[in-house]
């Protein structure tokens, strides 16, 4: 039995985000294309005999009690096992960016630690824990890019193609209940289909919190305006203060604001963990 994993955690950019109404419980129901890009946290796993599971934070430091830990725990209670893990975790993706760190970590955790401890739960049980979780969580456990609705656990498989996209998260960041909260949050955006998207997949749609966004955070209407400086056409990602834009294939970066931290980055076909669960 192997007894160290090293595995990654992708971001995700939300090519589109459109609120199409709201429920009694306060959820919002949305509609969204998900696609995983080549940015990622690293998250280092090593077996305990004992049921102990401990974190450690090798570069950025996490909350004391983050994803990781709870997607952890909820797995060795459901999978009934007395094993447990250290976790070493490599924290690249920004906080509050809207590209889905702690959801993917949490996602590769339950991946990691389902095949750690030999428990052999499904793909669907892994997916229960992950929504409980948080709903992006269920997208990164699916494996590939995703046209998702509902609150996030309606998830039909898409493709796309092979592309590049300039990232950009400035310093500040964007707390998710801040935006969701608003008044003026638009929340009547009519239903779209899958086919509309696929005609014009990287130029579809809108982000239907970006208003919203860029009032409560000016740095974002900084970086969207910085793209356009390059030509680029930008929106924001998610929830969070990141934007992108989609890029030539030969585009070259040249100078870049201090403030601001810019990644060139390529989509991703599947999740690099995608089959590890049945």
């Amino acid at each position: 039995m192997k007894s160290l994993y090293d595995i990654p955690a992708p971001a995700k950019l939300n090519l589109f985000l459109h609120i199409t109404g709201r429920r009694a419980d306060g959820y919002h129901l949305l509609q969204s294309a998900f696609m995983l890009i080549d940015w990622h946290d690293t998250l280092h796993f090593e077996l305990c005999t004992q049921s102990n599971i401990s974190r450690e934070d090798l570069l950025t430091p996490l909350p004391e009690d983050d994803l990781i830990l709870r997607a952890a725990r909820a797995l060795q209670t459901l999978g009934g096992t007395t094993q447990g893990a250290h976790i070493s975790v490599e924290k690249r993706l920004p906080a509050q960016a809207g590209m889905g760190g702690g959801s993917s970590d949490a996602a590769s955790t339950l991946l990691a630690l389902n095949r750690l401890w030999e428990l052999h739960l499904s793909l669907q049980q892994l997916t229960q824990i992950g929504l409980s979780l948080g709903a992006d969580v269920p997208f990164f456990l699916s494996g590939h890019n995703a046209w998702v609705e509902g609150i996030g656990e309606k998830i039909t498989p898409l493709s796309l193609p092979r592309a590049q996209f300039l990232v950009i998260k400035p310093d500040a960041g964007l707390p998710t209940q801040a935006i969701f909260s608003a008044p003026d949050l638009k929340r009547d955006t009519n239903p779209a289909i899958i086919a509309g998207f696929a005609a014009n997949p990287f130029g579809f749609g809108r982000n239907d919190l970006q208003a919203v966004a860029q009032r409560l955070c000016p740095e974002v209407t900084k970086a969207l305006d910085w793209l356009d400086s390059r030509g680029l056409q930008g929106r924001m990602t998610g929830s969070g203060s990141a934007v992108f834009a989609h890029v030539p294939t030969l585009f070259e970066l040249g100078d870049v604001p201090k403030a601001l931290q810019i990644r060139l980055c390529s989509n991703l076909e599947v999740h690099p963990l995608a089959g590890w669960a049945s």
